[in-house]
This record gives structure tokens, C-alpha cells and sequence, in this order.
């Protein structure tokens, strides 16, 4: 398996973890339980969802620099 479809696989993930994330941290502050951790808890799948981005984003560059379309 190479790197492209790794990303492409993995990618879709983080931003459903992320989505839970940011649904538990509204809930947390309706029922004002909001702690630091809670308001922190999106952040880890948000910077696997930015980096994943940024590679497939760069992608066509990349193939474009090396001389083929992928």
C-alpha cells in the first residue's frame, strides 16, 4: 500500500472524530461541566485532519514536480 492511498483512507477519519469532539465539548458547556480537557479535546483530531489535508492538497504539486499526474 503506498503513501497516497494510506492518506486517502485515513483522511475521512479525523474529521469524524473530530465532529464527536466538538459535539461533547457543546454539550460539556450547555450543562456547564466545560473543563480545560473538554475544550482541548477536539484538538488532536483536528491536527491529524490539517495534516492529512495539507499532504493531499500538495499532491498534484508534488506529482506535477516530478513529472507525472497521479
Amino acid at each position: 500500500m503506498n503513501w497516497n492511498h494510506w492518506f486517502r483512507q485515513i483522511h475521512p477519519w479525523p474529521s469524524v472524530a473530530f465532529t464527536a469532539a466538538v459535539t461533547v465539548d457543546i454539550i460539556a458547556a450547555l450543562q456547564g461541566k466545560s473543563t480545560v480537557w473538554v475544550g482541548l479535546l477536539a484538538r488532536l483530531p483536528l491536527c491529524l485532519l490539517m495534516l492529512t489535508d495539507l499532504y493531499l492538497f500538495l499532491l498534484p504539486d508534488a506529482a506535477r514536480r516530478r513529472g507525472r499526474w497521479e
